[in-house]
């Protein structure tokens, strides 16, 4: 009979395992191959693992920006501390970015990783939202649009001539209300 192995407890987040991490990073390839010369990604972020991934890949090479609602500060709180503490969570992208702790793993990435972290209120999220679809008839969730916000809200500071990729994710959007006006 085989002899089991005995493993290190599984964090209960999938955003807390570096395989995890490892595979959300892999849009950042898809950036580096599609927008080589980029200077500045602005992402969203709740627990971390998917900004952790893009960091680990472009780290050194482009300025990675995380951008957080103001009623989840996960990332910036843990910054202030310099390690991972709980917060309390609100707000309408809570339910996409609302994590009480950032990851131990993604932290120790985005610890160095991250040039800048700012944060955006609801109504610059819902300003963004609108704007997706307005202009570029993007359906996006407001975690999705959050990076967005940061950019038109002047949250993020763009320098002359930077070059800016803002990554817009998350699908758990209702298509209906944007036929309603969101």
């Amino acid at each position: 009979m085989d002899r089991l192995i005995p493993l290190e407890p599984l964090s209960q987040v999938a955003f807390d395992h570096a395989e995890t991490v490892a595979g959300q990073g892999t849009i950042a390839i898809e950036l580096d191959t599609q927008l080589p010369d980029i200077d500045t990604v602005l992402v969203a972020i709740g627990g971390g693992g998917f900004i952790g991934g893009i960091a680990a890949w472009l780290s050194g090479r482009v300025k990675v920006v995380a951008v957080e609602p103001m009623n989840c500060p996960t990332l910036n709180r843990a910054l202030q501390a310099r390690v991972p503490v709980d917060v309390e969570t609100s707000g309408i992208a809570a339910d996409a970015l609302g994590c009480k702790r950032i990851g131990d793993v993604p932290f120790s990435i985005l610890l160095s990783a991250v040039a800048d972290a700012v944060l955006v209120s609801d109504e610059q999220i819902r300003h963004a939202q609108e704007a997706l679809w307005a202009q570029l008839r993007i359906v996006s969730e407001r975690g999705g649009a959050t990076a967005l916000a940061a950019l038109l809200s002047g949250a993020y500071v763009r320098s002359p001539g930077e070059k800016i990729a803002v990554i817009i994710c998350g699908g758990n959007a209702d298509p209906a209300s944007f036929a309603r006006g969101i």
